[in-house]
């Protein structure tokens, strides 16, 4: 089934047609959503957020990009609000210790993730770790360009940049990166 025939069928809300793109998208979109969040529980609540507001929305999509563009752009701001979310959660936390318990970051991307052989392990987590730290944009344009392989031209149409802003904020990761590696890979 092609694109446009999988749009209309999502659009009439047949149920084999969402599963269909369920199956397609799954695991690209939980990937994404965990090399983001390095966190399995949260990827996993992000990915079926993603599907949530695909089905709910799939009547506003304008077909201004691919199918697979919107799913991912829809993918990385459901990541962003499980960011802010925790972000908000870690200065509650640092007011009020009593008030709540704290949480710890999991950083279980590099476990969790089949493409990683097990004696990377241990390296993926530092770099995984160090990537977490980046700001959310470098972090997303890192993730989408590096970790995930995907082309300029549809990791800027997913962050809505220029390919000369996306170029220049993995530059900035890239350095950042560098900087924050330097020891490990020094000792």
């Amino acid at each position: 089934m092609n694109e446009k025939e999988l749009i209309s069928r999502l659009r009439r809300g047949e149920e084999p047609a969402f599963k269909l793109l369920v199956e397609n998208y799954q695991d690209r979109v939980y990937y994404s959503v965990l090399n983001i969040l390095h966190n399995a529980n949260e990827a996993e609540d992000a990915a079926q957020e993603t599907f949530i507001q695909v089905y709910e929305s799939i009547h506003g999509f304008k077909e201004e990009s691919s199918l697979a563009t919107w799913i991912y752009r829809i993918a990385v701001r459901k990541a962003l609000e499980k960011i802010r979310k925790q972000k908000n959660r870690q200065r509650l936390n640092s007011i009020a210790l009593w008030w709540m318990p704290t949480e710890e970051k999991s950083i279980d991307a590099a476990y969790l993730n089949p493409g990683i052989r097990e004696e990377n392990k241990e390296k993926a987590t530092k770099i995984f770790k160090a990537i977490s730290e980046l700001s959310d944009k470098q972090r997303i344009a890192f993730t989408l360009i590096r970790v995930q392989g995907m082309k300029h031209e549809e990791a800027s149409e997913i962050m809505k940049l220029s390919i000369k802003a996306l170029e220049s904020l993995l530059s900035r990761a890239k350095e950042n990166l560098k900087q924050k590696l330097k020891y490990y890979y020094n000792s």
